[in-house]
């Protein structure tokens, strides 16, 4: 999705001092702090708090919501702030007039109906990755999107917006890796995966991402981000879904499975994607390589190295692209390291840039649509491994009306 301008009036900008009124209440929201309230105050949602505390001059936590006291204690002890309003019930918070914008950082399988309800209160809307749980739920999300134009909603893939994934999406489009052909993807770990619970009745609110019920399981959960960003750079999806995988290793009475292996075929740019995962070996951990005719980019969160096939060298010392240089500097295994800004991480830039569409009425560049497309790609992709089944997008003609 390319950005808009959102600048929405009741009527047409007949006068220039309506569109001088506009952007004089743009430029003084952006000199404001835009009061959030955070639903959902596990790590992810206390890991943002954190980030938001990073940027006082943009952001003021003024509410928090939590269905589990012992998370809601903790995080009032990060907020640190007598004057932040604690809740249980979401629908309280979002009543709150000292709130103008939500992040929503809950089990998967929660993120529609409070996202709906968000959007019924009028808040602006940072809704963690995977957007919806399903299809069905993504494709009503977009439609009462659309009964809310002046509302921001942005999904928390936030990889896309760290400085070497822009390079990268960059390079890709200018032809610096030629006719791309492959993706490789993996992000293992090295753990159950499971967290401890201070009572045995909270084992599948604590542990949601074991069972399907509330889950996307590694698909959703890290598999996702990659999978985004094949869809941003090429502006595309799959139109074959391929799946396995199993309970593998851990046999502890979990539902979703700890060993997955996605391919995608995208038939229009001709590529075929693999996206993997365990929990049972970390030696790899995140690696991301994009493959192409004159050469690859190998990326990590926020390091990147590109090594040119053997024949685009000698035009590559002519010009350097890449990496803005005038003179390039290889590595010791050939590659050419992409020099992007990495001393922050994409939930930073993810974050600043929410502020910014806000004030600015502009379209994130994860989006409702963007987000929609990576919620209907895990979907498949779990319906796939789960059924033991292909799927073709295809086959569900209404992800495309989306798109109109």
């Amino acid at each position: 999705m390319k950005r808009r301008n959102f600048l929405h009036t009741s009527g047409i900008l007949a006068s220039s001092l309506l569109l001088q009124s506009e952007m004089a209440n743009a430029l003084k929201l952006a000199n404001q702090k835009l009061r959030i309230g955070i639903i959902g105050c596990g790590d992810r949602g206390t890991g943002l708090m954190r980030t938001l505390h990073s940027l006082p001059d943009l952001f003021q936590v003024t509410a928090i919501c939590d269905v589990l006291d012992f998370r809601l204690k903790h995080a009032k002890e990060i907020a640190n702030d007598s004057a932040v309003e604690s809740y249980t019930d979401y629908l309280q918070l979002l009543k709150s007039k000292k709130v103008d914008a939500v992040i929503i950082a809950v089990t998967l399988s929660e993120h529609f109906k409070i996202a709906k309800a968000a959007l019924q209160n009028n808040k602006h809307i940072y809704l963690e990755k995977a957007m919806t749980y399903n299809i069905p739920q993504a494709l009503e999300l977009v439609e009462l999107k659309k009964k809310h134009p002046h509302q921001i909603f942005q999904v928390g893939h936030q990889y896309r917006y760290t400085p070497l994934y822009f390079k990268v999406k960059e390079m890709i489009q200018k032809g610096y890796l030629g006719k791309v052909t492959q993706i490789d993807c993996r992000w293992d770990r090295n753990s159950t995966w499971r967290r401890p619970v201070p009572s045995p009745d909270l084992e599948r609110q604590v542990n949601w991402r074991m069972y399907r019920e509330y889950s996307g399981g590694l698909a959703a959960e890290l598999l996702s981000h990659q999978i985004d960003f094949i869809n941003w750079a090429f502006d595309t999806h799959p139109t074959q879904i391929m799946a396995t995988g199993g309970i593998d290793n851990y046999k502890d009475g979990r539902e979703t499975f700890d060993n997955i292996q996605v391919m995608f075929r995208y038939e229009k740019e001709g590529m075929v994607g693999n996206f993997g995962s365990t929990l049972s070996n970390e030696h790899d951990s995140y690696l991301f390589k994009i493959k192409g005719t004159k050469g690859m980019v190998s990326m990590l969160f926020n390091d990147g190295i590109f090594f040119p096939e053997k024949k685009a060298v000698k035009e590559l010392q002519t010009v350097d692209g890449v990496t803005g240089a005038t003179k390039i500097e290889w590595n010791k295994e050939g590659g050419i390291p992409i020099i992007a800004e990495k001393d922050k991480d994409g939930s930073w830039y993810a974050l600043k840039d929410f502020h910014n569409c806000i004030a600015k009425k502009l379209e994130p560049t994860s989006n409702i649509l963007t987000g929609a497309t990576t919620a209907f790609c895990v979907h498949l992709a779990n319906e796939a491994m789960y059924n033991n089944k292909i799927q073709h997008w295809k086959d569900y003609p209404e992800l495309n009306s989306i798109y109109g």
